[in-house]
């Protein structure tokens, strides 16, 4: 009778320590089903790669809209004519620490102009709220455990890591998606850029409707046309 040889005890804790040490390499990118813009593409970490899209390309507005982990309402609508950046983050992820007092930073500057607001889909109230005190978050972020709100910008724009930071221009539209962790300098030019337009747009448009054809009715036309009917 052939006997059979069982796997040795400590090569099965080897084999189990090597599958855990390749998920922590992965560190926190997180699969979402799409690669790039093309869907079903499988797993993707974040490696701070970027992308923009231009005015005339960007899709429609989008609205996100939950409760912070204060239980008071977040609405993106209401900040419309700003831009927008949102960060998706959890308490226990390496790059979200490392970003954060990077965005810390770049929200109290740009207060006034530009509204940040996180979303975290992982973590519940008590590792949310000491994440936001060790970092001093100045902006909320919406609770989303049941990924109803990140859902919603999924369905916009490709998410397929943690962090993933995204930028809506002043109609609610996305701009600029970095995936991984945002570089400080990377952010604060996308930014500039988003604002830029928005102000560039709106003189624009100021200036053509100061150009169409004056349709007041002062008192020189106001004769004239008394005297073509009479």
């Amino acid at each position: 009778m052939r006997t059979v040889q069982r796997p040795r005890r400590g090569r099965l804790v080897a084999s189990a320590a090597a599958a855990a040490l390749a998920l922590a390499l992965a560190g926190c990118a997180q699969s979402s089903g799409n690669d790039g813009d093309v869907l079903d593409q499988g797993y993707q970490s974040g490696d701070g790669s970027v992308r923009t899209w231009a005015a005339t390309d960007r899709s429609d507005p989008v609205t996100l809209k939950g409760d912070d982990y204060a239980g008071d309402p977040v609405d993106t609508s209401q900040w419309r004519g700003d831009v927008v950046v949102v960060n998706t983050w959890y308490a226990a992820c390496p790059p979200c620490r490392q970003e954060a007092p990077h965005l810390v930073e770049t929200a109290n500057d740009y207060e006034g102009s530009v509204h940040f607001v996180g979303i975290n889909t992982t973590d519940e109230a008590g590792a949310a709220q000491a994440f936001e005190r060790t970092f001093d978050v100045p902006y909320p972020s919406i609770e989303d455990t049941d990924g109803a709100v990140i859902a919603t910008l999924q369905g916009v724009v490709p998410i397929q890591a943690v962090p993933t930071t995204v930028i809506i221009d002043q109609e609610g539209r996305v701009a600029a998606r970095v995936l991984g962790e945002v570089e400080e300098s990377t952010l604060r030019t996308l930014l500039d850029d988003v604002v830029a337009q928005g102000t560039t747009q709106g003189a624009t448009t100021g200036a053509t409707q100061g150009t169409g054809p004056d349709t007041s009715t002062s008192p020189s036309s106001s004769t004239s046309s008394s005297d073509t009917t009479s």
